[in-house]
């Protein structure tokens, strides 16, 4: 598993997670989408060594990125977007990826998190509850992204538990199987604290 920082670095082996950060705000939905478009045909066409016309990037029906073009690359891909932050992710396998925000203020929406995620979370001392949620909530979505399902899956029906300050155990007891993966944090353009998180399944 490598973090890469850069849209211009190529990685040794996949899987990789490309952690762009950018000084763009974009102010709706489209604009956050083609900023996340761009960039990972530009990963794409480094790690490929193509031209970035050379590449296409489109969508199944439920939304989840594919490479079109190069044809028959045999990768998965996943794609996030959060203030500024485009995170590019990379696989031989279904592959997730999330960035969320370390909020400053509210409260978090403990009615969304599984009974486990939240008796954990309310036993955490205060001061830790805002990064801890963002780490959680990251890698909740990384792994519905993973699914190809997004949040058309309950977010409480499954359970999220993080191991350290670098990786995350999913208990699927629904689907029937556990997954592992990774968590980071960085910086935006804006120099905000971002919490990422990256899963694959077999």
């Amino acid at each position: 598993m490598h973090w890469l920082s850069s849209a211009d670095d190529t990685a040794a082996a996949l899987p990789a997670v490309w952690l762009i950060a950018t000084q763009a705000q974009p102010a709706n939905l489209p604009e956050r989408a083609e900023l996340r478009r761009s960039l990972a045909r530009k990963v794409l066409a480094r790690q490929f060594s193509l031209a970035e016309d050379a590449v296409e990037i489109g969508h199944e029906p439920a939304g989840r990125p594919l490479i079109v073009a190069p044809h028959g690359s045999g990768l998965h891909l996943s794609l996030a977007t959060r203030a500024g932050l485009v995170a590019v992710a990379l696989a031989h396998r279904p592959v997730g990826v999330d960035v969320e925000q370390v909020a400053l203020a509210g409260e978090p929406p403990l009615a969304m998190l599984h009974p486990d995620e939240r008796s954990w979370f309310e036993s955490l001392p205060a001061p830790a509850r805002r990064l801890a949620f963002a780490q959680l909530w990251s890698a909740k979505e990384a792994y519905v992204k993973a699914l190809g399902t997004g949040f058309a899956r309950a977010p409480e029906s499954f359970a999220v538990q993080l191991d350290g300050t670098e990786r995350f155990t999913v208990v699927d007891e629904q689907a029937g199987h556990r997954a592992s993966g990774f968590i980071s944090l960085t910086k935006n353009g804006g120099h905000e604290t971002m919490a990422a998180a990256f899963v694959t399944l077999d």
